[in-house]
């Protein structure tokens, strides 16, 4: 037990790094806004201490009578080394998705010229679903990569890549702050040059959730891998964290530029972090190689083609359905997390929501959240299903299912002030369903995928069953373009009209939820009992 209560340590060092590293990048040049970014820290660092407790007097897990003599000490402390920076590096790739949602405002104000807004909601339902499309598609070529050169490979490909990317959007986006001489083609041509530029960097992002799972297959046993789910979700959500309320600070202390180029620098820093520390396997770090457990155990035969491997996963029922799963995760994930503050702002004038708590601390609460439903589910998977993963993303799609019923009556509700706090309901309600399905995610994405792959063939399903994540989120983003209201400025003041001002026009955005989010319950309810076969049998 002495070892176990000193496990959790690294666990808390990753997110604090993560936190603490922005946080030097603003306080240069003195930064405003230092208190409100400790504020907001704050709630985070208590949940992670919490989380830390919780860990350190979680039972030894049982590996059914397995050889666990690899598991010493120095075999821990070697593992946190190896997933820190690879988990920090995979953080930040978020911060480098999800600035575009961020930066959208801004854009919304500069306007395009002929009288409207250079990125309304059309705009970015169109570059984001470009982006996510190319995002999903791209692990058809990454996965199978992935699983031929390595885990260590890919996160470096997928860094570097979004380092140079984010830097291109940088210039792009100083080049229309400043009207420099390339403004008049950037501005006339927007959404050609984003929807290019997005894409480009969605391919390099889809390397960060396949090298992640690739090497942590390597690393975990697959009885202790429903906590490793829990730290997929916690590093998803440290992520949306930088994305949303740290690059909004960036914004508000230095511009437009810096919401891309802090992204790129970071990211750039911990590609030679990733370099000297990150190793696909125990045995190239000096350790001894296990015997994980899962699907790819005794599994030493000749390696099966890309398009052969695809076949034999995508006919596996239990694959596919969790696949489906998360198609129904991409879209309800995303509804909340990229439109409720769009949905905020443009009805403010009827509901009030956007001076309220929930707005104001949008990415703070997203992370706990996530913290909160990635603990809940890894945890309950491990300790009272015996490492199984389909109960916990049944019981976790009813909630969301029930959450997005509440919000088609609830979504119009005005902001209400208790106990001198300004809350929004439909704000609320988002927050709920974001904890239990990043709960979902981090089960299947992160922790199912390896179950099922085995760590010789993890990159090809991760790979598909992400894929599908984000289709799902494609879907959104394209459904989104077509039934959310149009936005329209007032060329006298400049100021939002139309129907996107009015909460009734909204009312498609609950109801599509609660549709995928009955699908999805069905679906998990589908592979309650499924349980990994050694050897893939």
């Amino acid at each position: 037990m002495r070892h176990l209560k000193r496990a959790p340590a690294p666990l808390i060092a990753a997110p604090l790094a993560s936190l603490l590293l922005p946080r030097l990048a603003l306080a240069s040049g003195g930064a405003p806004a230092a208190a409100g970014f400790w504020e907001k820290l704050t709630p985070i660092l208590l949940l992670l201490a919490a989380v830390a407790v919780i860990f350190a007097r979680l039972p030894t897990p049982k590996f059914d009578g397995a050889d666990v003599s690899w598991r010493t000490p120095a075999f821990r402390q070697r593992r946190a080394l190896n997933w820190l920076p690879l988990g920090l590096t995979y953080a930040l790739l978020y911060m480098g998705r999800y600035n575009l949602t961020v930066s959208k405002r801004t854009f919304e104000a500069m306007g395009d010229g002929a009288g409207g807004v250079m990125m309304n909601n059309q705009a970015f339902g169109e570059i984001f679903a470009i982006g996510t499309v190319i995002y999903g598609f791209s692990f058809l070529l990454n996965g199978p990569l992935t699983d031929r050169l390595g885990g260590r490979f890919a996160i470096l490909t997928g860094a570097l890549g979004a380092a140079v990317v984010n830097g291109l959007m940088a210039l792009c986006a100083y080049t229309l702050t400043v009207k420099g001489p390339l403004h008049a083609l950037v501005a006339e041509r927007f959404v050609l040059i984003f929807s290019a530029l997005y894409g480009l960097n969605m391919y390099f992002q889809s390397f960060g959730a396949v090298a992640i799972v690739k090497v942590n297959a390597a690393w975990f046993h697959l009885r202790e891998r429903g906590v490793f789910g829990a730290i997929f979700g916690i590093l998803i959500s440290l992520g949306i964290y930088l994305a949303f309320d740290v690059s909004q600070m960036v914004l508000s202390g230095y511009g437009l530029t810096w919401v891309f180029g802090v992204p790129a620098a970071l990211l750039a820093a911990f590609w030679v972090i990733d370099v000297l520390c990150v190793r696909d396997t125990p045995g190239q770090a000096g350790l001894v190689d296990f015997d994980a457990g899962d699907a790819g155990s005794g599994d030493a035969g000749e390696r099966k083609g890309v398009v052969e491997l695809f076949r034999l996963m995508l006919t596996n029922p239990v694959i596919l359905t969790i696949a489906l799963i998360e198609f129904c995760s991409g879209f309800i994930r995303q509804a909340p997390m990229q439109w409720y503050q769009t949905f905020a702002k443009q009805t403010d004038a009827a509901l009030h929501l956007k001076s309220d708590f929930i707005y104001s601390n949008w990415g703070m609460l997203l992370c706990v959240a996530g913290i909160l439903g990635g603990v809940i589910a890894g945890v309950i998977s491990d300790h009272l299903f015996q490492s199984r993963r389909g109960p916990v993303a049944a019981i976790l799609y009813a909630s969301i299912t029930a959450c997005s019923l509440a919000l088609v009556f609830l979504y119009d509700t005005p902001a209400l002030t208790v106990g001198g706090v300004t809350l929004s309901v439909p704000g609320v309600l988002s927050i709920l369903t974001s904890m239990f399905v990043i709960g979902v995610h981090g089960m299947l994405s992160g922790t199912a995928s390896m179950d099922f792959g085995g760590k010789r063939n993890v990159g090809v399903v991760v790979g598909i069953i992400d894929g599908f994540v984000y289709l799902g989120t494609a879907t959104m983003s394209l459904t989104y373009a077509l039934i959310l209201p149009k936005e329209q400025l007032d060329p006298a003041t400049g100021a939002l009209t139309g129907p996107a001002t009015d909460p009734a026009m909204w009312r498609a955005w609950p109801i599509s939820m609660v549709v995928i989010g009955a699908l999805g319950t069905l679906l998990a309810s589908r592979v309650w009992n499924a349980r990994a076969q050694r050897g893939g049998k």
